[in-house]
């Protein structure tokens, strides 16, 4: 996909930041759209339907851990990249922005390059249109293309994190997956987040696909347990 077709929803309350970031963006040829609430983010991105979304978490109107699961229920939008970008970097509010459906947490301020260099990464994950890359695994279709399962004849779509982290386990049925491998493979080197980040996926990766699917090895990681039919 080239640059310029790439659609970017910035979502902050401070124009300045929406000015100085939507500025460095279109200089590298992204179509950039702005918001400066939760409300306004959630209505924007029914209208443009963005390839990415960069959400500030504190905001007035609707804020953007609540944005971001209100983006997530919407149709179509349920392989959307959503990163949160803001001054907030706790553990527990990187967990919640996690816990509403978030691929990432981009803390602010950085340097323009860095910013860049963070987005670029995260539109990799965009797969070309027309490709077929599904895989049958014990009774579960995993679609790499669409970020979606299907289970039972039912379709299951996760986000980004959450399917990255689905696919990293299911890529070896068994295999234990220690914590460091699975933060290096899924989140990068270059991305700090807290310890609960692989819990919070994991515990959601449970409630939609099955809890016997998964199984935590104390102090080590985890792993998928293939069922057979």
């Amino acid at each position: 996909m080239e640059t310029n077709q790439i659609k970017i929803l910035l979502v902050d309350d401070e124009p300045d930041i929406l000015e100085i970031v939507g500025y460095n963006l279109k200089k590298e040829g992204y179509d950039i759209y702005t918001a400066e609430n939760g409300l306004e983010a959630v209505s924007q991105a029914k209208k443009v339907q963005p390839h990415l979304i960069l959400l500030d978490v504190m905001m007035p109107e609707m804020d953007g851990v609540e944005a971001c699961e209100k983006i997530r229920e919407l149709p179509d939008m349920g392989d959307v990249i959503i990163s949160f970008f803001t001054a907030r970097g706790e553990d527990y509010s990187q967990v919640a922005g996690f816990d509403a459906g978030a691929d990432d947490y981009i803390t602010k301020p950085i340097k323009p390059k860095l910013l860049i260099s963070k987005i670029k990464s995260l539109l990799r994950r965009i797969k070309e249109e027309g490709s077929n890359n599904n895989t049958e695994l014990g009774g579960i279709t995993i679609d790499r293309d669409e970020y979606l399962i299907i289970k039972d004849g039912d379709k299951i779509v996760l986000p980004r994190k959450e399917f990255e982290l689905f696919s990293l386990l299911t890529s070896k049925p068994g295999k234990v997956f220690n914590r460091e491998s699975i933060m290096k493979k899924v989140w990068g080197s270059d991305v700090v987040v807290g310890d609960r980040t692989i819990d919070v996926h994991i515990r959601k990766l449970r409630e939609k696909i099955g809890d016997d699917y998964f199984k935590t090895v104390k102090g080590v990681g985890y792993k998928f347990i293939l069922h057979e039919n």
